[in-house]
């Protein structure tokens, strides 16, 4: 037996059997034998596939594929197990605080080689961490480009600058993070599946794959969405709602300098037994001027009869040239991409076991309505790292103490409504063009009411005031819409919805006149005391999106 002590054990991706479960096979419906390939078989199978990678979006090839397709089936009855890559930026974070941080990765510590979008600014709270500087944020951004449309089909659009304006390359910023992570004393443990944890009172203990024991004070489950400690917690509880995204990366575009941060269809589609919405984004590729990443995604409830991955690659085929504007056989494709991102109202996360964190994706703190966590993760890095970093320091790791890091979010719970209403379904007393209409609506008034209130939303922000300002023009310009919304999310979810509305209030009058009053006594409590009440103090900040501060934005595109 070798036991290894690290004040921080972050896990990335590993097989996990603390509670072993059989789960039934289940057929294929796809009978890619008994028939010909698809158009997705096709064009997958003539695209080389080199080095693919854990996470999101990190493999390309149709076997992997068919892989997810068999996952998200299993989504409709059972929860799946999966992995991520982000906790390399946590790890360095700590590190950089002077604890001794260890990861344990399955496959490889590496980014994939599809971009991720982001905007400087939130890239610019990596810097404020201290764990990326401005010169590395310059290494690690392939494409800058402006404007950014959002579009609605037959309705019309809107243009913005610097959201999600620059494309960054996952490869070079996880080798950054990882040389920094190393520099700083962390330890890479690639190639290690964990077959168990045992938490004791004062220590976890982790069992390798090869037989060897990892002893931490604290776990960072930092797998993702598919994180199968996650799983447990959850009780193998279905998710409340899914996106499903898939995409490519081509080469033959003509007009590349803009982006879509979101283009809206005109209608519902069906696919198989569902009803679904498409929505779109688009986006300049940084490893050439004519290469193109397009990405179609929809919002479904998992239930029996769900389109699967390659019936949506199957519409995006035939519906992204249109979008586009160019010929498919015109087209190079480089990479097909695809994703399964499910989500919880049950969230953030809140610790179940002594010494077991979950961090990111795996914590449910991104927003239902985006996919992928890396902007909420920038976002919640440096309230994270404190968090961490005192309750490590001063051994609070029971649960109760671990739950305060990942509190009830009263913006992140009311981002459900628009979930809701964005998610298709057979309504014969819903217009199919209504999420059409109701997102142009609500886009034209933020417009008018100026960046204050739209920039926050577009990053995935919810504030009060903001809200308020935009429910309150929508109601006056567009009257005849309030029935339509009540017939097509519910009562009972809009009276749930306006439970958290009113907490969203609540945690904004907290933040801006009790925190002022409280937080200059804090270090005047006990260690316990203080950290509590720290933790309150910022979760309603962040609770009420007071931590995004607009003007930011533009101070920061003017610097560079």
């Amino acid at each position: 037996m070798e036991l290894n002590k690290y004040g921080v054990s972050i896990f990335q991706r590993y097989s996990f059997a603390a509670r072993p479960q059989l789960l039934p096979r289940r057929k294929l419906c796809l009978q890619a034998q008994a028939s010909s390939p698809s158009r997705t078989q096709r064009i997958m199978e003539s695209i080389p596939v080199n080095g693919e990678v854990g996470g999101a979006g990190g493999a390309y090839s149709y076997n992997a594929l068919k892989r997810m397709d068999n996952l998200w089936s299993s989504i409709c009855s059972a929860s799946p197990v999966c992995g991520g890559t982000l906790g390399i930026f946590v790890a360095t974070a700590l590190s950089s605080r002077g604890l001794r941080v260890g990861i344990v990765e399955k496959a490889a510590l590496q980014g994939r080689e599809q971009e991720w979008n982001i905007s400087r600014k939130e890239l610019l709270e990596l810097v404020e961490v201290g764990i990326l500087t401005e010169d590395d944020i310059d290494r690690v951004t392939s494409a800058t480009f402006n404007p950014n449309r959002c579009g609605f089909e037959r309705k019309g659009e809107i243009w913005v600058n610097d959201i999600l304006n620059l494309g960054v390359s996952p490869a070079r910023l996880i080798e950054i993070m990882r040389k920094r992570f190393t520099f700083l004393g962390g330890a890479i443990l690639e190639g290690c599946g964990v077959s168990n944890i045992f938490v004791y009172e004062d220590a976890a203990v982790l069992k390798l794959s090869d037989g060897k024991f990892l002893s931490s004070r604290l776990i960072i489950d930092a797998m993702g969405n598919f994180s199968p400690v996650v799983k447990q917690i959850r009780n193998g509880r279905q998710p409340d709602g899914v996106c499903l995204v898939v995409g490519s990366c081509c080469r033959g575009f003509k007009e590349n300098c803009t982006s879509d941060v979101i283009f809206s269809s005109a209608s519902v589609n069906t696919v198989g037994q569902s009803e679904v919405h498409y929505f779109w984004e688009a986006f300049p590729a940084g490893s050439g001027p004519l290469e193109r990443t397009t990405y179609m995604f929809t919002y479904l409830f998992p239930e029996p009869g769900c389109p699967k991955l390659e019936e949506l690659l199957e519409d995006y085929w035939e519906l992204m040239p249109k979008y586009q504007g160019v010929s498919l056989e015109d087209l190079e494709v480089l990479r097909v991409i695809y994703g399964i991102f499910p989500t919880y109202r049950n969230s953030p996360l809140r610790a179940a076991f002594d010494r077991v964190l979950q961090f990111g994706d795996a914590s449910g703190v991104q927003s239902p309505v985006s996919f992928g966590g890396f902007g909420s993760l920038t976002r919640h890095l440096g309230r994270l790292t404190d968090g961490i970093y005192e309750a490590v320091s001063n051994d609070f790791l029971d649960a109760q103490s671990l739950s305060l890091l990942n509190p009830y979010m009263p913006n992140l719970s009311a981002s459900w409504l628009f979930q809701r209403a964005m998610s298709a379904k057979k309504q014969s007393n819903v217009s199919p063009d209504f999420i059409n209409e109701l997102l142009f609506a609500n886009f034209q008034s933020m417009q008018k009411l100026g960046d204050p209130v739209l920039r926050p939303f577009l990053q995935d922000v919810i504030q009060f005031g903001p809200l308020v300002k935009t429910l309150g023009l929508v109601m006056l310009t567009r009257p005849l819409i309030i029935p339509s919304i009540f017939k097509k999310v519910g009562i009972l979810v809009l009276f749930d919805w306006s439970g958290h509305f009113v907490m969203l209030g609540l945690y904004t009058f907290l933040s801006s006149f009790i925190d002022p009053l409280l937080r200059p006594f804090l270090d005047s409590f006990p260690a316990k005391t203080k950290y509590e009440w720290k933790q309150r103090l910022e979760a309603w900040k962040y609770g009420s999106g007071l931590d995004y501060k607009w003007s930011d934005s533009s101070e920061h595109d003017r610097r560079k």
